[in-house]
């Protein structure tokens, strides 16, 4: 859904003030009032649900789906197939090269701690 259960807040929030304040001056009871303006708050509430729902079809629907006909369909299919392959050797080839990054760096890290515990290149 568009938003989030805010939006359904601030909707409830307006109709409740819009009800309130057009029949705070008529001569309602103060009850019937307030009443009155829950119940729109409410339902205001609920009809958000709706809007956001139709908000986020018109924004996530898809437009061209209607048009790809079936050759197409299976072709599309298999470029996907061949660039998931592709994508695999670069995948495993950057955790190679993190590997070794990591082993260089383990290395220098034990030389420094070698050369720190050697006493005789802290003297001089």
């Amino acid at each position: 859904m568009f938003g989030s259960i805010f939006y359904n807040l601030w909707g409830a929030l307006f109709a409740f003030s819009i009800y309130f304040f057009s029949t705070f001056l008529k001569p309602y009871t103060p009850l019937r009032i307030i009443i009155g303006s829950f119940v729109a708050g409410i339902i205001a509430f609920f009809v958000m649900y709706i809007i956001r729902f139709l908000i986020a079809y018109v924004l996530f629907t898809p437009e061209g789906d209607a048009e790809v006909g079936e050759g197409n369909h299976e072709e599309n299919e298999s470029d996907n197939r061949e660039e998931d392959n592709q994508e695999t050797p670069t995948a495993n080839s950057t955790v190679e090269f993190q590997d070794e990054n990591s082993e260089e760096i383990a290395q220098v890290v034990r030389t420094m701690m070698h050369r720190e515990d050697d006493p005789q290149l802290n003297n001089a």
